[in-house]
């Protein structure tokens, strides 16, 4: 909105500038038209005219977009303000922080700030002096006690502006308000009220209650002119020299009195303690001596009646030993029994394992003799059927390495063609042999 406001300014500005140039170059045309007239045998010029009404339409409208824009209030953040009329003085109620519109030319807008404000004495917690309309060299505030000495109070009053009261502090109050109202209120609680207490009373005794009762006062009066007072501190306070001095010798005595009376006080105790502390040793002994006669009349009283309950404990004791051996002494006979007969029916079962594995191995020898007799009555067919199969399984058993090469007798191997052959060119005059029926080599 701000930047409305701006640009309809800047346009109506804009306007009035673009009038004044119009005229500014028709006062350009006029002087050069003149100094053309006032030179000798000079062409004949066109009169200039004047553009009074185009200058003039401008000007007025330029004051339409500079009313508009005057007409645009915008009150900031942490602010508030009130409407302030030429003609019915100040307007009721708040207008807070964001856009407002008022008549121009005759409505103004008062700001003020609402954020909280802080008035102090003295010097402030960041080292600087901020005292206002206080009089004093170190700017503190001079209040009286009661006994009439004087007093330097540094103090620290946080308050703000009660929004809703501006139209009234913009009608009856002078500004600046936090110069002109809540100084002098200030001070003027604190003068009236710290004269009914003693310097002791407003340095330590009661001086929270004081406090108290300036904030009370001084948030009452300025309430009453719309100002919100939130706290009211009572930071330091100095005392007269010679006060001082006085009344830190007072408290060195105050204090070395109360040092003897604590210390009177505690040795009393200590005296005390000490015949408490006998009191119950002795006591102690007593109950203690009490206590071991009992303990020992207890333990008689104990031992008896254990005796009594102690024997038939021990005749149960003896029986229930006397069951436990005869129990171990069944159970020893009946594991001896149980593992003589564990050992008859292993030795059984031995001999029954033998039996057996012998009936195998006869029956493993019959079969064998079995086989072995059916295999040579086979090898004595073979054998006998061809002899020649002799000289092959002496030569098998003589060498593995022995390479044995049956071939048929009936002509057809390569080998019987190259041996015929041989022996048909080198023994023509031999009768040719038989041919044979297997060869070795």
């Amino acid at each position: 909105m701000l930047a409305l406001k701006y640009l309809l300014i800047s346009g109506g500005l804009g306007m009035i500038l673009a009038a004044v140039c119009i005229l500014g170059y028709d006062l350009y045309r006029e002087l050069f038209y003149r100094r053309a007239l006032a030179v000798p045998g000079a062409l004949p010029m066109p009169v200039p005219r004047w553009r009074w009404r185009a200058s003039l339409a401008l000007a007025m409208l330029a004051w339409g977009p500079m009313l508009l824009a005057l007409s645009i209030v915008v009150v900031p953040s942490g602010s508030a303000g009130v409407g302030v009329s030429q003609t019915s003085g100040t307007l009721p109620g708040t207008l807070y922080p964001g856009v407002h519109f008022v008549t121009p030319l005759v409505e103004e807008v008062a700001l003020f700030d609402i954020r909280d404000q802080i008035f102090t004495t003295g010097i402030s917690e960041d080292g600087k002096n901020a005292a206002v309309n206080v009089s004093g060299k170190s700017q503190l505030l001079d209040v009286q006690a009661k006994e009439g000495l004087t007093l330097g109070l540094a103090i620290t009053v946080r308050y703000r502006l009660d929004p809703k009261r501006l139209d009234y502090i913009q009608s009856n109050l002078p500004r600046p308000v936090e110069r002109e109202i809540v100084p002098p209120i200030v001070a003027s609680v604190w003068r009236e009220l710290v004269p009914n207490y003693t310097v002791r009373d407003v340095f330590s005794a009661k001086r929270e209650e004081v406090r108290q009762r300036a904030a009370g006062m001084i948030t009452q009066k300025l309430a009453a002119d719309g100002i919100i007072v939130k706290e009211v501190m009572l930071r330091d306070i100095q005392l007269p020299e010679e006060y001082a001095k006085g009344l830190e010798t007072l408290l060195l005595k105050e204090q070395e009195n109360d040092r003897m009376g604590v210390e009177t006080e505690l040795k009393q105790k200590q005296v005390k303690i000490a015949e408490l502390e006998a009191d119950a040793v002795k006591v102690q002994q007593i109950k203690q001596a009490e206590g071991e006669a009992q303990v020992h009349v207890l333990q008689a009283k104990g031992e008896a009646d254990a005796m009594r309950y102690t024997l038939p404990l021990k005749e149960k004791q003896i029986q229930q030993s006397k069951l436990e051996a005869e129990a171990r002494k069944e159970a020893t006979i009946q594991n001896a029994e149980a593992a003589a007969q564990a050992k008859v029916i292993d030795s059984k079962a031995e001999t029954e394992r033998r039996k057996l594995l012998a009936e195998a191995e006869a029956d493993r020898i019959r079969v064998t003799a079995a086989a072995d007799a059916e295999r040579m009555q086979s090898e004595a067919a073979v054998l006998k059927q061809n002899p020649l199969l002799i000289n092959k399984i002496v030569a098998e058993r003589l060498s593995d390495k022995l390479q044995i090469m049956m071939v048929p007798a009936d002509g057809k191997f390569f080998m019987n063609d190259i041996l015929r052959s041989m022996n048909t060119v080198g023994s023509r005059t031999q009768p040719e042999p038989e041919e044979p029926e297997e060869q070795t080599k």
